[in-house]
């Protein structure tokens, strides 16, 4: 048994990991993710907020003949927050819940993966139409997502094609796009193909399931109601990166207004040769909830700008602006963030309205309404 202590990168940040490894080519990793954070807000509902969250992760893998490869993951999203009203009131809330737990077998063009496990696919690099199994939140510097209990295949071809397949069960809470939540009894299904393009790449996708609005606010009471999803994306490296992605999900059960989704996102992104590299991304969606497919009867529109700075090899400059072109309103987001080996930190400042209506934030949106400041300590071992 060989035991070696080497730094690697988890989320995008530098860490210390334990990993033993023998002749035979078995790999064990034991990990972890630390944070705390504060948030002081000028003008909401609340003046103080403080978090912590762990996350331990412990890996397997074992090496059988041939170019055939098993490997296993556990981890678990341990974490607590306190918010302090204007009057003094506080509310708080800890849990304990899976955040990884899946086997795998793969080889060189072919992966099987079974148990709690990211999904996750398409063109879009923030305002994401094809955010269908994860939620992450382009503003997160953890980038941390829930997972989705499932079997997933994928296959790829020399010619960098491949198939997905997947089936999942087991899950109700809604995802990003979803304002009704999955009947958990009931399996979802799906697929995606994606092809090598001139200068790119594309693909085309496909999900089903039965949405549950048991126990919601939408009337009905129906615990199958059968929707399906299409979702289309390409990219092309040209001059600048270019991207198109789309998703339109319908039921098959009149549901009004909410029969018919369509998304749409269209975007550019460029690193410009000023001082260490100036990176700027440009994207701009449209969402529309309509009883006809493609009426576009209740449209709304974000465009979304990014700005990214590197100031030298430990610290780097960030800025997030959001427009709400339906509503009037923008959204203002910046953060620095340094590092020191395993410890990262960040300090994020934020400027919005009270009234917090961005799309597909399935985080605690009234935490950075108004104005204020949060201040995020994280620790990778």
């Amino acid at each position: 048994m060989i035991l070696r202590i080497f730094l690697f990168t988890l989320s995008g940040n530098q860490a210390f990991s334990i990993e033993l490894s023998s002749p035979a080519g078995d790999t064990a990793k034991i990990n972890g993710q630390a944070s705390v954070w504060i948030n002081g807000n000028h003008n909401n509902d609340f003046s103080f907020a403080a978090g912590a969250r762990y996350i331990p992760s412990a890996y397997y893998g074992v090496r059988t003949e041939g170019d055939k490869h098993i490997d296993f993951e556990a981890s678990a999203n341990i974490f607590g927050n306190m918010i302090t009203g204007p009057s003094g009131e506080t509310d708080a809330e800890a849990r304990i819940k899976p955040y990884r737990l899946w086997a795998r077998y793969s080889s060189d063009q072919f992966e099987l993966r079974l148990g709690l496990q990211k999904i996750n696919f398409g063109s879009a690099s923030m305002l994401r139409p094809l955010m269908w199994f994860d939620q992450m939140d382009p503003r997160d510097p953890l980038r941390l997502t829930d997972g989705v209990w499932g079997l997933l295949g994928r296959y790829y071809f020399l010619n960098n094609a491949n198939i997905w397949l997947w089936g999942l069960v087991g899950n109700h809470d809604p995802r990003a796009w979803e304002l009704v939540p999955s009947n958990k009894k009931i399996p979802e299904f799906g697929g995606r193909i994606q092809i090598p393009v001139p200068a790119g790449e594309a693909g085309i996708s496909y999900h089903h399931r039965n949405a549950d609005t048991r126990g919601t606010m939408f009337p009905g009471e129906k615990d199958r109601i059968p929707e399906d999803r299409l979702g289309i994306d390409a990219r092309w490296d040209l001059v600048t990166g270019i991207w198109v992605e789309g998703s339109w999900t319908r039921k098959r059960i009149d549901m009004g207004t909410l029969t018919n989704q369509e998304i749409m996102n269209a975007g550019l992104d460029y690193t410009f040769d000023l001082g260490n590299g100036l990176y700027i991304a440009y994207e701009h969606l449209a969402v529309s909830f309509d009883q006809k497919p493609f009426e576009f009867a209740n449209l709304t529109t974000f465009s979304l700008a990014t700005l990214t700075y590197p100031v030298g090899m430990f610290d780097k400059l960030s800025a997030i602006i959001y427009y709400d072109w339906t509503n009037r309103k923008i959204y203002n987001f910046a953060s620095w963030e340094k590092q020191y080996n395993n410890f990262m930190v960040y300090v994020m400042g934020y400027l919005n309205p009270r009234t917090y209506n961005l799309p597909a934030q399935t985080g605690p949106g009234s935490l950075f309404s108004g104005k204020g400041i949060q201040v995020m300590l994280v620790f990778n071992h």
